[in-house]
């Protein structure tokens, strides 16, 4: 089974349910609290793996009981989890999530060990990198970091796929290392400067990005699909209907499929089409990885 790498964050989202969000000052007593793994590198591993992908994470944790714990889960999944490095002087990364009664929400992210994964890390698992059939990461380690190992990879042969979220500008130079890049409309625009909402305005945005030197672009447009755009076809794929009841995650179970689609080689419309209906899953339920779906919820 062709080997897929997921390098980025990992963190434990903290989440207090109350009746309403706390205006600066203020004590809301009587929420309900949640600890769930979460962070977009650690989504798209476990998505990855629970899809029938062979995967290994690579990531930074504390030498923390969040750190541990996490490691745990990635084990239980069946991901390869030797390469994770430990700083010993940062605590895990953490995010502090408030949710009210309407669902309206305020996050605050503590990086922590994921700010310090750094090309000295990389350097360590070289060999993993350029043995791997593709390599999949998001924006939430130092760019600096994924420019590094997409340098190794694409000098390689092997494929790089990036989430770019959360948004944030690229370099030409990274650009042109990259396979796949995977923005949601969101993200599209930033890269391209042109607003998308319907199949035209993504036909545009993912020709713009394409010329910067990115391979393939798919743009994620929620209920709508996704927008593939090929060095040789551009189509939509649309998604499943389904009762949306919590988008967290879904693009990150989107990417996930996605990989494992690629890796067992099924044609690109195949493999979207795969990765459509596996973030579809993941919103019809709470929570991040708690949401992702397994496989046989698939087929």
């Amino acid at each position: 089974m062709k080997k897929i790498t997921v390098i980025g964050s990992s963190n434990t989202d903290m989440v207090i349910k109350s009746s309403k969000l706390p205006a600066p000052g203020e004590t809301i007593l009587g929420g309900e609290f949640l600890m769930n793994p979460g962070g977009k590198g650690a989504n798209q591993a476990v998505a990855a793996a629970r899809l029938g992908g062979n995967v290994t994470f690579i990531t930074k944790t504390g030498n923390d009981i969040f750190g541990k714990q996490a490691i745990k889960l990635f084990e239980k999944e069946g991901i390869n989890s030797e390469f994770i490095a430990t700083d010993q002087d940062h605590p895990s990364g953490v995010a502090l999530i408030m949710v009210d009664d309407h669902g309206e929400n305020c996050i605050s992210v503590a990086l922590g060990s994921n700010g310090t994964l750094n090309s000295r890390d990389i350097d360590n698992v070289k060999d993993q990198i350029k043995s791997s059939s593709m390599v999949l990461m998001q924006l939430e380690i130092p760019l600096s970091t994924v420019e590094y190992v997409a340098e190794i990879a694409n000098a390689e042969g092997v494929k790089v796929v990036l989430n770019p979220a959360p948004a944030q500008e690229l370099s030409a130079e990274l650009l042109k290392t990259i396979y796949m890049l995977t923005p949601n409309e969101t993200e599209a625009e930033l890269l391209s400067g042109v607003e998308v909402h319907d199949e035209s305005s993504a036909s545009k945005a993912a020709g713009i990005i394409k010329s910067k030197g990115v391979k393939n672009v798919i743009i994620t447009m929620g209920s709508s699909g996704a927008f593939v755009s090929t060095t040789s076809e551009e189509f939509m794929v649309s998604a499943p209907i389904v009762q949306a009841v919590d988008t967290t995650a879904a693009g990150d179970t989107f990417s996930g499929a996605l990989v494992v689609a690629l890796a067992e080689n099924k044609s690109m419309a195949d493999a979207v089409n795969f990765a459509n209906k596996a973030a579809s899953i993941s919103v019809t339920k709470l929570g991040a990885q708690s949401s992702v779906p397994y496989r046989k919820d698939i087929l």
